[in-house]
This record gives C-alpha cells, structure tokens and sequence, in this order.
C-alpha cells in the first residue's frame, strides 16, 4: 500500500503551480515583447535559425554602410570633376580671346589676371577634401594636399598612384578613388618645336599633327620622343627620330615660311640663314599637366610681345597649343566622369540589392520569431485561468488532515 505524506503533497502542489506559473510567464513575456522566441529553450531550432539570420542582416548593414561611404565619394569626385570642366571651358573661352589680332597689352594682362584666379580656383578643386578631411587626388596620401606651388612658382603633384577600393558585397569592390596624377597631370601634350642642340638661326612654328596614323606608322605604333631637323647649308631639311632612324620630309627643300610634314607632323621653319646649317627638335607624345599649360599661357600673355615675325609666330603657337592641350585635358576628365558614372551605377545597382536581400532576410526572421498576437493572448488568458483553479484547490487540499476525518 503507496503512502502519501502530506510533505510529498505539498511539494507536488507547489511544483505544479510553479510549472504554471513559468509557462504564464513566458506567453505574458511574448506578448509583452511580440517575440515568439525569447530564449533558446523556447524553439531550439528556430532560435538557431534566427541567429544565422541576425548574422545575415549585419552583414547586410556592414555593406550597406560601405555602399553609402562609396556613393558619397564618388559623387563628391563627379562633383569636382564637373566644376574643374567648367573651370577649363572658361579657360578655353579665355585663350579664344587672347588669340584675337586686335588685344591690346593691357587686353592681355587683363586675361592673365583672370586666368591666374581661374588657375587657382583649379588648384582648389585639385585639393579637394571629403567629410573626413582627406584629399580625394592624392591616392593614397590622404593628409598630403595633391597639389603644391613650388619655390619656381609653378604647381607640382605631391600624393601617390594609388586608388583606393571598397567592398560593396561579398566579393565585390569599388574604387572610390582616383589620384590626381592621373586626371590632372598625364594629359597629351600638343606637339611642339624648340631650338636643337646645334641651333644656329631661324624658328620652327606650326607644330601640329596632321596624320596620327603616319606618325605611329613611323614609330612602330608608339610614340617619340622628338624628332631632330636638320637644315644643311644647301636648304635641304632631314629628320631622324629619337633612335636615330631616317624619316621621310616633304618637301625636302627648305622655304622660309612655308609648311612640310614629317612623319605625320606638319612644321614650318622660318629665317634660317642662307648657307648655315641650323638644328631643332619636334616634341610629340609628352605629356603635361593642365596646371602646367595654364602657368605656360600665363607666362606667355605676361612676356610675349608681337613685335616681330619670330614673336608673332610663338605667340600664335602659344595659343594653338594651349587650346590642344585644354581639350586634352577636358577629354581626360570626361573619360573620368564616365568612368565614375560606370562605379555609381554599380554603387546603386549592389544598394538595391542589399535592400532586398535586407526586407527578405527580415521577413523570414519574423515568421521565426514575431508572436501571433491573437493565439498568444488567448493562451494567456486560459494559462492564467488554470493557473487560478491549481492555487484554489491546492489551497483547498492543504488545508486538509487525517485528524479531520477522526
């Protein structure tokens, strides 16, 4: 015969009530906080699914933080790169003006003076720096500003190549970069004639290139860099390149003034001396920096007079070269903002899918975890009922004794 004491129904009674007690609990703490699983005991495999799914949503969160790091610079690049375009167009506007036959002195130090304000104005765009302070030209040398004027007055690149690149995704990278040297300083140069080593008389002027076919044809497809002419003392013009290599002249007479091609390259030698024989290079492939071309047309407007043939001549090519090389550059930043509208769709492309990934992710983990509102206040209100009933019978049933039934 099983005996009962009363010790052992009072520890089953309060057991239960307590088991009652912690389940009222946990629905009052799922309605309270709208969580289905508060704790792992509560749905093993659910809770380990959730916490896959946080990582995923952090993830989601670390990328999308790069996403808008990336589209903030490289809008601000786009934004520097329009304003430095429109920068070199009045520029441009500026040497169209100080090409004209009729400016005076004074016309040309009035467009000097401006066009020393818009070169500053270019440095300033050069130096650009983001939210944290940092030049976006300088590569990899963010506390360097990219450009400086050194002691000879003239502006010279200080940062490095680099570009700096950002992980948008799982294996996806952005450049959100790009050094100055690149934009602002290798830009095609117009090709250009000076004095040889064994210069003697006369001028080159005109310097143009009339068939890049032919000059690459001549170079092997790669570009020079200078071609010497020689004018013997019988007027006859010869050109070799910079490996020594003969190369066609027409025509091969020299006549003051009068143009000849080389290579792909027009010339035009001007006031030799009869029966002298003069030397002078053609520079073609150089590369220049658009601060360089601004500083050589200041200079130029500040000291070039038109006073004779030979001043008239450098003068005009002044400004037939400035006008090349201004073009080159606004082509180089065009190619950059191409580029970077390239980047920027990407940017958005990988921010839109980031947000999808984040909305599916974020469904998913509240079908796991979110509460059934209906079902948990219902069970709530039948666990608080049972909950009552226990504690009135076991209040009952305590109260009972063997010496009652005596």
């Amino acid at each position: 015969m099983n005996r009962i004491s009363s010790q052992q129904v009072f520890a089953n009674g309060i057991n239960q009530l307590q088991k009652l007690n912690s389940t009222l609990n946990n629905t009052y703490e799922q309605v309270s906080s709208g969580k289905r699983v508060n704790k792992p005991s509560d749905d093993p495999v659910a809770a380990a699914r959730i916490l896959k799914l946080d990582q995923e949503l952090s993830r989601v969160k670390t990328y999308e933080r790069n996403v808008n790091l990336a589209d903030n610079r490289l809008k601000q690049e786009e934004s520097a790169l329009s304003g430095s375009v429109d920068v070199l167009q009045r520029i441009r506007e500026l040497t169209v003006q100080a090409g004209s036959g009729s400016l005076s002195a004074n016309d040309r130090q009035s467009i000097s003076s401006e066009l020393k304000e818009r070169l500053g104005q270019l440095v300033n765009i050069g130096n650009t720096r983001d939210a944290s302070g940092e030049y976006i030209f300088s590569g990899f040398q963010g506390s360097v500003p990219a450009f400086q004027q050194q002691e000879d007055g003239k502006y010279a690149y200080q940062g490095d190549e680099g570009q700096r690149v950002l992980e948008i995704d799982d294996g996806v990278t952005v450049p959100i970069s790009d050094n100055g040297k690149e934009i602002f300083v290798n830009i095609p140069a117009a090709a250009t004639g000076e004095p040889g080593e064994n210069h003697t008389s006369g001028y080159v002027s005109g310097v143009s290139v009339v068939n890049e076919a032919d000059l690459k044809a001549a170079y092997n497809g790669s570009y020079p860099d200078d071609i010497t002419l020689t004018v013997d003392s019988q007027g006859e013009i010869t050109a070799t390149s910079a490996t020594g290599e003969n190369l066609d002249v027409s025509p091969k007479d020299y006549e003051s003034g009068e143009p000849f091609t080389v290579a792909g390259i027009e010339a035009t030698l001007s006031d030799i001396k009869q029966g002298e024989e003069s030397e002078f290079t053609l520079k073609v492939g150089q590369k220049q920096s658009v601060f360089g071309t601004v500083e050589n047309l200041i200079a130029g407007l500040d000291s070039l007079g038109k006073d004779s043939p030979e001043s008239r001549a450098r003068y005009d090519d002044l400004i037939a070269q400035s006008l090349t090389n201004l073009d080159n550059a606004q082509e180089s930043i065009i190619l950059k903002q191409t580029e970077l509208g390239g980047r920027m769709n990407a940017v958005e492309s990988t921010r839109d899918f980031l947000a999808d990934s984040s909305v599916y992710t974020n469904e998913i983990r509240s079908q796991l975890q979110d509460v059934d509102y209906a079902e948990a206040i219902s069970n709530l209100s039948f666990q608080s009922f049972v909950l009552q009933a226990a504690q009135q019978s076991f209040a009952q049933v305590s109260q009972l004794s063997l010496f009652d039934r005596i």
